[in-house]
């Protein structure tokens, strides 16, 4: 499957991401850019990145402190794959390997093309695409395919769901578990900031600036979404179409608005599952702990 441009939509999910700012749900987020909630002691403060105005990649959002980091993902799998192999040995396996992880492609942080591309050089070169190199080597993995060699039916294939479940028991759990209420929550909030009225207002300016253009779209990703781009080839139609929405975004400046009211209601939102949510971020850390112990058994 290829990547699609329509990423920002389906990665909504923590999957993915301010200014002092008021939303509809009442709440400001902090006013050095970010993007963790004010006035709660008992919240986490969210990821540090550079923050760059002008660039949505280094922005935040106040759920991203209750979700899994990249390198505790990582942390995770290789502890899970490294328990995973001793099982499958003992129960006459041989040196059983997991699946290669595919490559990453299109976005590089949580929030970059959440709200959509933002990138004026990319988009003149790949339209609504990620950059060609990403892309080849994606499809380059997956034409391989991303398997561990085992047998869904066979001795093999039912042994390996045993390990991972002792694997899991071992690990106490798993960080995208943990994570799931943040990612909901996250979720909720996406698609809530669209309704907010301000939104909403930058929406209709983003149209209205498309359409002089000659495109008619009435929110921002349903260019993206676009069947027309939905190819393998980048085309003069898909460019076209890219380069006068970043325009359009610039003019309007939809993806900081969009950004900064899911930044208010996601801030509303912790506070009112602070508990729930500091719980899960702790048993998160528990199951990291485990994995790092697993792992420093064997350096």
């Amino acid at each position: 499957m290829r990547f699609s441009s329509s990423l920002p939509t389906k990665w909504a999910g923590f999957l993915v991401l301010g200014l002092a700012f008021s939303a509809t749900a009442g709440c400001s987020a902090s006013s050095d850019g970010s993007g963790a909630p004010g006035g709660s002691e008992s919240l986490r403060p969210a990821p540090a990145r550079a923050f760059n105005e002008g660039d949505p990649a280094t922005w935040t959002l106040p759920m991203e402190a209750y979700l899994p980091s990249d390198d505790e993902r990582r942390q995770m799998a290789r502890a899970k794959n490294v328990l995973i192999g001793d099982c499958m040995k003992k129960a006459g396996f041989g040196q059983w390997r997991a699946a290669p992880e595919l490559p990453k492609v299109g976005p590089k942080t949580l929030t970059d093309w959440r709200y959509g591309i933002h990138d004026a050089g990319l988009s003149k070169r790949r339209g609504y695409k990620p950059e060609e190199g990403e892309q080849e080597a994606y499809d380059a993995a997956v034409e391989i395919g991303a398997v561990d060699g085992t047998s869904a039916g066979g001795a093999d294939g039912k042994a390996l769901q045993v390990c991972r479940g002792e694997a899991r028991t071992r690990l106490k759990g798993d960080v995208v578990d943990y994570a799931a209420e943040a990612q909901r929550l996250g979720n909720e909030a996406y698609v809530r900031a669209k309704e907010a009225p301000e939104v909403v207002a930058a929406f209709r300016a983003w149209s209205s600036c498309m359409a002089e253009r000659g495109y008619r779209y009435k929110q921002p990703l349903d260019a993206s979404d676009d069947p027309r781009f939905a190819t393998r080839d980048v085309t003069a139609e898909e460019i076209a179409a890219a380069t006068a929405d970043i325009s359009c975004r610039d003019r309007t400046h939809v993806a900081k608005v969009w950004w900064q009211a899911e930044t208010g209601l996601q801030t509303a939102s912790l506070e009112k599952h602070a508990e729930t949510l500091n719980k899960s971020r702790k048993d998160m850390e528990t199951a990291v702990k485990a994995a790092a112990a697993v792992l420093a058994g064997r350096q």
